[in-house]
């Protein structure tokens, strides 16, 4: 299904990859407020694009932990694989040039896409996902320029580093469900990782546990719980900038 934005690696392959494969450096990409090396990852077969995030270049942020964005990026991995939808692509927590830190397949998107226009869509099954995926994580910088279509159909997502924060943080441009019943599919979903949660030996809650906080990690819990129980949508924070800035 997503092998068209992988050179051809399926997402399991690209993982094994990811993790295990040679890292060069090949550039930087100097738009990211963090340091975001754009890398190819090799086994001596196998090759592929990607992005290393070191913890070493991560800025200090007023309302996160120093040295925690990787790991929240991982954990964003972890939630997306829960919940059964590949929000985000492959990604890992390993060593490379520049000490630990995140490393990421490289998602080729279709670049025909109109991404201002795909995230006012109302109809698109996979945004409307990404919708609840952000809930769950508590996604506090879900703009337009993180949308990533695949030519094959598939929707990705990039840059999850702020978020799952203890307080409610919620910051998107995919407000337009607000309010608006959950989909039997979001519900079945979010059952999943509820369940997977509720199991401290489980791949969820181990992973959660390694790099986020006590609170942190309950706080996803209880995301999850609550989006079952009021089944909606939900809705901007009232003290809390509802919209990244820049959006795109």
């Amino acid at each position: 299904m997503t092998a068209d934005a992988f050179e051809g690696l399926t997402p399991d392959l690209g993982l094994d990859l990811v993790r295990t494969g040679e890292l060069t450096v090949e550039g930087r990409l100097t738009a990211a407020s963090n340091a975001t090396l754009y890398c190819t990852v090799s086994d001596g077969v196998r090759s592929a694009a990607c992005v290393y995030k070191p913890v070493a270049g991560e800025r200090p942020l007023w309302d996160f932990p120093d040295g925690t964005l990787a790991g929240r990026e991982v954990s964003a991995y972890a939630v997306s694989e829960a919940l059964g939808w590949s929000v985000v692509p492959p990604t890992v927590h390993r060593d490379g040039p520049f000490g630990e830190g995140m490393v990421q397949l490289w998602v080729h998107g279709d670049t025909t896409v109109d991404l201002v226009a795909l995230s006012r869509e109302t109809d698109n099954r996979d945004l409307r996902r990404m919708a609840v995926f952000d809930a769950v994580i508590n996604n506090s910088d879900r703009k337009i320029g993180h949308l990533l279509p695949t030519p094959g159909g598939h929707l990705f997502g990039c840059d999850h580093g702020v978020s799952f924060a203890e307080e409610y943080k919620l910051r998107t441009v995919l407000w337009q469900w607000q309010g608006q019943a959950l989909t039997e599919d979001a519900l079945e979903a979010l059952g999943r990782v509820r369940d997977e949660l509720r199991n401290p030996a489980s791949a969820l809650s181990v992973e959660l546990e390694r790099h986020l906080t006590g609170p942190e990690a309950y706080a996803v819990r209880r995301r999850v719980e609550l989006l079952i129980h009021h089944r909606v949508h939900p809705y901007p924070a009232p003290d809390w900038p509802s919209v990244p800035w820049p959006p795109v």
